[in-house]
């Protein structure tokens, strides 16, 4: 499931990118009926989407794959419904190969509506090993 539009690597080595949320998608679908509000989880996983191009390198590899392994400090601050475009900016904090720890943020015409740090591992896919 891809869960961003467009992403750009920036020169001071950040990443940002956009998630125009049509109204459509599988996950506003009972959530919540009658108001459709993009879940929590799905917003953590575009911002980990986003930041994947901070990685292009490590993951051009055959079957390597990056997987969550931690969200720590996540604050939602405002919804996002459908008509949204969201943008989406990440860093890179710290590295430890395969370990990264990042920063994010999801904002709606300036308007903060999620933050945190999260972490992911880049490693070799099951099919792969």
């Amino acid at each position: 499931m891809l869960l961003v539009d467009e992403v750009y690597l920036n020169e001071d080595g950040t990443a940002t990118g956009y998630y125009h949320v049509r109204g459509d998608e599988f996950f506003l679908q009972g959530h919540f009926p009658g108001n459709p509000i993009v879940p929590g989880v799905i917003q953590c996983e575009m911002m980990a989407q986003a930041s994947c191009i901070l990685f292009e390198k490590q993951m051009s590899e055959d079957g390597m794959i990056p997987v969550y392994t931690g969200l720590n400090k996540v604050k939602f601050r405002g919804q996002i419904k459908p008509g949204d475009r969201i943008r989406i900016d990440t860093q890179l904090v710290k590295e430890r190969n395969p370990l990264y720890f990042l920063r994010g943020e999801l904002s709606v015409d300036g308007r903060v509506c999620m933050n945190g740090e999260f972490s992911f591992a880049i490693i070799i896919g099951k099919d792969k090993e």
